[in-house]
């Protein structure tokens, strides 16, 4: 392969990078990918003596990493609202996101663990999360742990963790291979296939 044909790839690579940003829902994930494929793509404009591009997309990565300092910095000011898995309110968020939680949780029924407890999570009036589960003897056994799209980083579950009434043990059996980065980094522990994590 040529030097040619390899710097015409580089510029491929850094054109899909951008493209695929803008299929994320997650606003931190699109300003990541975005900020790659915009700096390579900066640098193979450079390569061709393209310099209005360059510059057009070396202005993007900064434009990427000032909003990426700000979400980092900002407070998501989540409020927490204990409520019954009946409830209305309950019932018609989890049918608006029934098509997004199959695609999450493939073989992960809810209604499986019988829930005896909601704990919704807004930012705002926006609803960001949800937790349900069975409530005995201080143990919740978790069957379900979704957040919407935009808020898909990990936040809804530390903020979650930190605001669940104490003393109080979660259990979180059957996790789905996908989701056990994010269950090691909220610091729940692996026993005899059941996530557990004490509070």
């Amino acid at each position: 392969m040529n030097t040619s044909t390899l710097i015409e790839a580089f510029g491929y690579l850094g054109s899909a990078l951008v493209l695929v940003s803008f299929l994320m829902s997650s606003v931190v994930k699109l300003r990541v990918v975005n900020t790659v494929g915009s700096m390579i793509f900066a640098i193979y404009a450079l390569i061709i003596r393209s310099y209005p591009t360059a510059i057009m997309n070396f202005c993007l990565v900064c434009i990427n990493l000032r909003f990426l300092w700000k979400l980092r910095r900002q407070d998501p000011s989540y409020r927490l609202l204990a409520l019954k898995p009946e409830e209305g309110y309950v019932q018609d968020f989890l049918r608006s996101c029934k098509e997004d939680i199959a695609r999450c949780f493939p073989e992960r029924r809810p209604e499986e663990v019988d829930p005896n407890r909601a704990y919704m999570v807004f930012h705002g009036a926006e609803p960001a999360g949800i937790l349900l589960g069975r409530e005995e003897d201080g143990v919740l056994d978790v069957g379900l742990d979704y957040s919407t799209p935009a808020y898909r980083d990990c936040s809804v579950g530390a903020f979650l963790l930190e605001n669940l009434p104490r003393p109080l043990r979660l259990c979180y059996g059957g996790a789905e291979a996908e989701h056990l980065p994010y269950l090691k980094k909220l610091g729940f522990t692996e026993k005899d296939g059941v996530w557990e994590k004490q509070l």
